[in-house]
């Protein structure tokens, strides 16, 4: 285990679990059921991270509140459709968090999911179980807030400067920031890696089993 390091909390969509498409393609499909204008491609991109409704009014600043609750529910809809088949984790993913608990990190979720939703993948992996603790955004503040990332780090009992915040999105990594804490950027999620490095991470990743390789060298 990485001598500075006790704690390794990942976000879901876009870093473990490959379902950016799906993302995309459920809010642009609320958006037609809303008679709404769409989004293109990267302006949704750029949202991923967020708590859904923090989400859809950075989308739709004018939405009034009760159009965003029909919103949601055309965008939940859609997605728990295409969700039939759980989205695929990324290549390593399972492998290289099995070696990581192995070697006796504690490992965490801080997602933008809602609680429903990140049980619901969860379970269709078998990971019901598998991470030391799990945020998810309606029970917390949402992204880049850093409430979520303390209640792991309370739970855990680890510092700040123990854990990484590993992320595909700006808002995980300010997130981090906003903790204290470092983080690690993957380049085949949401936003560009150029954009990630502004946050300065301690690691940039284009496959996530490089995570596992550059602590176990930092390690030695």
């Amino acid at each position: 285990m990485h001598p500075d390091y006790k704690l390794l909390i990942f976000d879901w969509d876009g870093t473990l679990a490959n379902s950016i498409g799906r993302i995309v393609e459920a809010m642009h499909v609320a958006s037609d059921r809303m008679a709404f204008a769409r989004c293109d491609d990267l302006a949704v991109k750029g949202i991923i991270g967020l708590g859904l409704p923090e989400a859809i009014r950075s989308l739709y600043p004018e939405i009034d509140d009760s159009e965003l609750v029909v919103f949601r529910q055309h965008y939940a809809d859609h997605y728990i459709a295409l969700d039939a088949e759980p989205s695929p984790l990324f290549d390593g993913v399972a492998g290289t968090l099995e070696a990581l608990r192995t070697e006796g990190y504690h490992l965490a979720v801080a997602t933008g999911k809602a609680r429903r939703g990140l049980d619901r993948v969860l379970k269709s992996h078998g990971w019901e179980d598998y991470f030391d603790i799990t945020r998810a955004a309606d029970e917390t503040a949402s992204k880049p807030h850093p409430l979520m990332l303390e209640q792991i780090l309370a739970h855990c009992n680890v510092r700040p400067d123990e854990a990484l915040m590993v992320g595909d999105s700006s808002f995980d990594l300010q997130m981090a920031r906003n903790a204290g804490m470092g983080s690690v950027a993957v380049s085949y999620g949401a936003q560009t890696i150029e954009a990630l490095r502004a946050f300065e991470p301690r690691l940039a990743i284009d496959h996530f089993p490089e995570l596992h390789a550059w602590l176990s060298q930092r390690a030695l």
